[in-house]
């Protein structure tokens, strides 16, 4: 689970990032992502992943586990001050930690939210 201060919970934040950030994706993931004007902020994830990739809730929230365990390892190289929507295409499915891992930091880093890039 990703600390409270980490998570996007409100309907207009994610509004937010959908209308003015950003948007990176690959074959499995699109990142939207949102500067807010406060860079002593920490970063903020939100998930979302909807019926069309699977029917079954079991296996939509093994990917949201797999997504969160994923951006906690990811966390300390992330610049503070960002808002992302991180949204599963279907072919997310077949895909485990190890790819998600490695499609989200090409991801970051194409947004320019890895420290570094």
């Amino acid at each position: 689970m990703l600390a409270t201060p980490h998570r996007l919970k409100k309907s207009r934040d994610f509004g937010v990032v959908y209308r003015k950030g950003s948007r990176k994706s690959t074959q499995y993931l699109v990142v939207r992502a949102y500067r807010s004007r406060v860079n002593t902020n920490p970063i903020r994830f939100g998930f979302s992943i909807s019926q069309k990739v699977s029917k079954r809730a079991v296996v939509r929230n093994r990917i949201k586990r797999q997504l969160r365990a994923v951006c906690r390892q990811l966390l300390p190289e992330l610049q503070p001050g960002w808002d992302v929507v991180i949204v599963v295409r279907a072919a997310a499915v077949q895909c485990d930690y190890f790819q998600f891992l490695q499609q989200l930091r090409k991801l970051f880093a194409d947004a320019e939210i890895l420290n570094g890039y």
